[in-house]
């Protein structure tokens, strides 16, 4: 039975020791992985230039400022999802908030990427786009929405793992290109260490419009990438109010994330996007919508919250439970080293009683003692075997009376 626990304590001692190794190294690279079970909704509020879609069947586009509006994401898991890519659906509005329904909508937007889970990047190719974008119905348009091809590139909606403190490509899928977002500075947010990523799309970092985008529309006939309409309806001066003018649609936007860099998890964001028309693309003339908004204080709470969620399960599983089978396993190989030598010991103390007499321990010394003691039991007593001798009883005499006459011998 020593043995056995010996073999037993020993071997569990190196399973744990190697479990300790294994979890760091294989285990940790097998989750540190987008999650398949995403499902949020990102709100963002501000305030800015808009127009009022209620004025696009008027005489005059009225064209509103400092309104109310609010940009709703939702990204949630779509297929293909497996243990190597993960596709997200993110569908977003714009709206304003001072309208109600459908006559505040100002933007809209369904875009999917499929992205590697390790490295957040869009997995896409010549034969593989790795995305689509729906194209936008008409009113009268009862069809479902069609998915157009849309080739991604750089990262869409996460960063990787241990995000660094480097320039990365992120996409913008209303632009459908991908643009630097660079490493600014670390910031708190709502107590987690956050990195601060900046992005321009057609502004330069002195906020300044240099090279606005050519807006690339979704309609075949692209109805909202360049309209023609009245001088008088665009509101702008002209001879002839009845001036037909042609304008061609622009983009550029300018974004601020703060990504928690062990989980590559968005918590925060702030946005400045510019949609107008105009004939010359430095030169707006008709604001479509013109706006910065920051995320709401519940998202933020949700995304830090989440971002600590898999911060926790990435320490489980990289730190504390390594240290804690390595810590286990340490014991066990020492427990089972004590037990061997003690059998060791008792074993030669058993087999020969005269070895190491001088050094016995505490536990040798009581092996031998029980040893002799039960070596003495078997053996006969001196006392139990010596001849006793048988002495003969002397009669004693009953005393005598003074008057009584003399004995005879």
């Amino acid at each position: 039975m020593l043995r056995i626990s010996v073999y037993g304590a020993l071997g569990l001692g190196a399973a744990l020791l190697i479990a300790a190794l294994l979890l760091p190294t294989y285990t940790v690279g097998q989750i540190t992985k987008i999650p398949l079970n995403l499902d949020t909704t990102l709100v963002s509020e501000g305030t800015g230039t808009a127009l009022d879609p209620a004025s696009l069947a008027k005489e005059t586009f009225a064209i509103d400022a400092d309104v109310p509006l609010a940009q709703q994401q939702q990204i949630s898991v779509e297929s293909p999802a497996n243990a190597d890519v993960v596709t997200l659906q993110a569908g977003s509005t714009v709206r304003r908030t001072d309208r109600q329904k459908d006559t505040g909508l100002l933007l809209a937007i369904v875009d999917t990427v499929t992205l590697n889970r390790t490295t957040a990047e869009a997995v896409s190719d010549d034969a593989h786009p790795g995305g689509t974008v729906q194209q936008p119905r008409s009113i009268e348009d009862d069809n479902p929405p069609k998915p157009l091809p849309l080739a991604h590139e750089g990262l869409s909606y996460r960063f990787p793992f241990h995000t660094e403190k480097i320039t990365y490509q992120y996409f913008d899928p209303i632009a459908q290109e991908a643009f630097d977002a660079n490493f600014e500075s670390e910031d708190d947010v709502n107590g987690l260490t956050t990195y601060r990523f900046t992005q321009n799309v057609g502004y330069n970092s002195d906020d300044k419009l240099v090279k606005p985008l050519k807006y690339p529309s979704l309609y075949s006939d692209n109805e909202d990438g360049e309209v023609t309409t009245s001088a008088r309806q665009w509101g702008v001066e002209a001879e002839d109010p009845d001036e037909p003018i042609t304008m061609t649609r622009y983009y550029a936007a300018q974004r601020t994330l703060w990504v928690d860099p062990v989980s590559g998890t968005i918590v925060k964001s702030t946005e400045h996007a510019n949609h107008y028309y105009a004939r010359d693309p430095l030169k707006p003339e008709a604001t479509l919508a013109d706006y910065t908004v920051t995320s709401t204080e519940q998202t933020i709470e949700e995304q830090v919250r989440a971002a600590r969620d898999e911060r926790d399960f990435l320490a489980l599983w990289s730190r504390i439970l390594p240290i804690t089978l390595a810590a286990a396993g340490l014991v066990a190989l020492v427990g089972g080293v004590l037990l061997a030598t003690f059998g060791v010991r008792t074993e030669t103390a058993l087999l020969d009683p005269g070895a190491d007499t001088s050094e016995q321990g505490f536990f040798e010394g009581l092996f031998e003692n029980l040893r002799h003691r039960k070596a003495k039991g078997d053996e006969p007593m001196p006392a139990a075997e010596a001849q006793t001798e048988k002495l003969p009883s002397q009669r004693r005499d009953a005393p005598r009376d003074p008057g009584d006459p003399p004995a005879r011998s």
